[in-house]
């Protein structure tokens, strides 16, 4: 397994991108919704967390790529003021909802959403954290059909996108761990 440390996993019952979970993932269903997750040792918030995510390298990159494309130029400090509640954009996204445990990012054009949580589990002798990245994809309704889908692009880049969500998450749990351990 490429990404050892991360495991697909339900949406816990509080997760704000469950709106969009109607639990039929099928090809055109009314949206696609996964959720991964990894632990950390220690406790750490969400805004941590967020700032990790978004700083970490391998978002770096697409960070990049969408200042290089897009025109949606971001920072180390645009990631610390979305982490910390003062920004409501970030990049392509702004802030959709949050609360103190899990932040959800709608991207400018709505059709798709980003997802972090983060979770304390003291039942162990250790503190644990786990932390969880997930998206969604809305459908948009076929002007041939009328049915609403997701479109071949999607299901084209459905096993990139899975392998890119676990390093996205991998990379983020290293940063936030490398942060932790400093601190």
């Amino acid at each position: 397994m490429l990404f050892p440390t991360i495991k697909t996993a339900p949406l816990p019952d509080s997760a704000l991108l469950r709106r969009f979970n109607t639990g039929d993932q099928a090809p055109g269903s009314n949206a696609y919704v996964d959720c991964f997750v990894t632990e950390l040792a220690g406790k750490t918030s969400l805004e941590p967390f967020v700032q990790a995510f978004y700083t970490s390298p391998v978002f770096k990159v697409e960070r990049k790529l969408l200042a290089l494309f897009g025109d949606y130029a971001a920072s180390d400090d645009d990631a610390r003021r979305l982490a910390s509640g003062e920004a409501t954009t970030f990049s392509a996204w702004r802030v959709e909802d949050r609360d103190s445990q899990q932040l959800l990012l709608s991207d400018l054009g709505g059709r798709t959403r980003s997802w972090l949580m983060v979770e304390h589990d003291a039942s162990r002798s250790t503190n644990f954290t786990r932390l969880f990245f997930g998206s969604a994809v809305v459908p948009v309704t076929n002007r041939k059909t009328g049915k609403s889908e997701l479109g071949i692009v999607f299901h084209m880049l459905t096993g990139f996108h899975k392998l890119y969500s676990r390093a996205l998450l991998s990379s983020a749990r290293r940063t936030a761990r490398s942060r932790l351990a400093k601190a």
